[in-house]
């Protein structure tokens, strides 16, 4: 077994964009040169916010009994600051995450596998089993979406941080994406072969 490294959401979620990802930014150390700055900064304003404004708010319509805010977690492989673990009325647990975003009748796969890795190390944290997982977007009037979260997604990303391991570990070259409109606002495109 290689060496397992710790990976934040994020990471796993470039991966999955494409493996190269992983190679180019922490084999190679070559950064990305993106401007996403302003994004995340005015996500943690707002998600600042509510965590002030929720921090007695129960959400009992979904069977919320008991909730515990800002949880850094670990477990081998994966790393991440969760919004809020959420106790429903079944024992299970359930992340919830604040999205500066509208809602437009569509979860975009990338909160899905952000929900999927929190769930994964609250189940590793607080063994209790994770079915579902919340999402709250701000910019549509706090609308709150539930997403199913299986085992099999859970075991896919569990492969995927061993993937990015052995990347790492053993100085991998993997394939590119085989979704090649991707390639095009790469900001790896310029020193990647096809």
């Amino acid at each position: 077994m290689s060496h397992i490294f710790n990976f934040y959401p994020s990471q796993i979620i470039e991966y999955l964009y494409c493996p190269r990802y992983t190679y180019f930014e922490y084999v190679l150390r070559v950064p990305q040169q993106e401007d996403k700055y302003y994004k995340v900064q005015k996500g943690r304003e707002v998600h600042n916010q509510k965590l002030e404004q929720n921090k007695d708010y129960l959400r009992k319509k979904i069977g919320v009994i008991a909730k515990w805010q800002d949880q850094y977690l670990g477990m081998p492989g994966l790393r991440g600051k969760v919004d809020e673990v959420l106790q429903l009325n079944n024992q299970s647990l359930a992340p919830l995450d604040y999205k500066f975003a509208e809602w437009n009748n569509k979860v975009y796969n990338t909160y899905k596998i952000q929900l999927i890795a929190y769930a994964l190390l609250i189940e590793y944290n607080y063994s209790k089993p994770v079915e579902k997982g919340f999402l709250v977007y701000t910019r549509s009037a706090n609308k709150l979406v539930e997403i199913e979260i299986k085992e099999k997604d859970k075991n896919e990303l569990t492969t995927a941080i061993e993937n990015m391991s052995k990347i790492i570990g053993q100085n991998h070259f993997p394939k590119a994406t085989s979704f090649k409109k991707r390639c095009l606002n790469c900001t790896y495109r310029n020193i990647c072969i096809q």
